[in-house]
């Protein structure tokens, strides 16, 4: 019943191509009375999981990526077995479905549209405005507190009130904000050259760590699960943080 209100909220059909979304690991007949919601399923999260006695973990990035030649003592897919956590991850599939627009709304975007659509088409990153027309050094201080994360962007943007996101790594798609009007791009990855790219579109280019722009999903998704499933608890990991911030501080 989980698994299908997770399909439902973000249908593993819509992962992209080289994804690895699903229930990664243990029995689909598994009874959950307690979960734990993580970006990443480290070793640090199982043993969370764990002491919590949680029995599954919803994570959104991929516990299993690429293919595994063997199980390694420690690693999270060994510990997964070892203590009977299940594990179902939801990736690209959520960033379609609602990453984003947590992530926009994060940011005090409105009129929030589609932008940026996947290899099936379905849209990924979203796109809106905000209240009023800010600096580029304005908006990066309020995304600082509103992400509690760092921020970094490039000089020679213009005044910023129409802004697309797309959180995780999206810095490839300057062009393409820069093409429906966007006065700014927020993502989570940035390489040098896009912010090059940026500045010679007279657009700015947001860096809000991969970590804080695709963490805003995890209470909004525990609030609807709980909502769902009354009788289950929904966590909010904090375990397997790998991160640390200078300058700022990891919600």
């Amino acid at each position: 019943m989980l698994y299908g209100k997770l399909d439902e909220l973000a249908p593993f059909r819509t992962q992209e191509k080289w994804d690895n979304s699903g229930l990664l690991a243990g029995d689909p007949d598994t009874e959950v009375t307690k979960a734990l919601l993580v970006l990443d399923i480290t070793p640090e999260a199982v043993e969370e999981a764990a002491r919590l006695g949680a029995q599954l973990i919803i994570s959104h990035h991929p516990v299993i990526f690429h293919p595994l030649k063997a199980l390694e003592p420690g690693t999270a897919p060994t510990l997964l077995a070892r203590r009977g956590i299940a594990a179902i991850c939801s990736h690209t599939c959520l960033d379609k479905a609602l990453v984003n627009d947590c992530l926009a709304a994060a940011l005090g975007l409105e009129e929030v549209l589609p932008f940026a659509a996947g290899e099936d088409g379905i849209p990924m990153g979203r796109v809106g405005t905000l209240p009023r027309a800010v600096s580029p050094a304005e908006f990066a201080a309020a995304a600082a507190e509103r992400l509690g994360a760092p921020v970094r962007y490039n000089r020679g943007g213009r005044i910023i009130r129409r802004v697309a996101v797309l959180g995780g790594a999206g810095g490839d798609l300057i062009g393409e904000a820069a093409a429906i009007g966007a006065d700014a791009l927020v993502t989570g990855e940035a390489k040098h050259h896009e912010y090059l790219d940026a500045a010679r579109l007279g657009i700015t280019l947001f860096d809000g760590t991969h970590y804080a722009t695709e963490r805003v999903v995890l209470a909004p998704l525990a609030e609807r699960l709980s909502a769902a499933f009354p009788e289950a608890e929904f966590l909010l990991g904090s375990g397997g943080d790998v991160l640390a911030w200078t300058g700022g501080a990891a919600e």
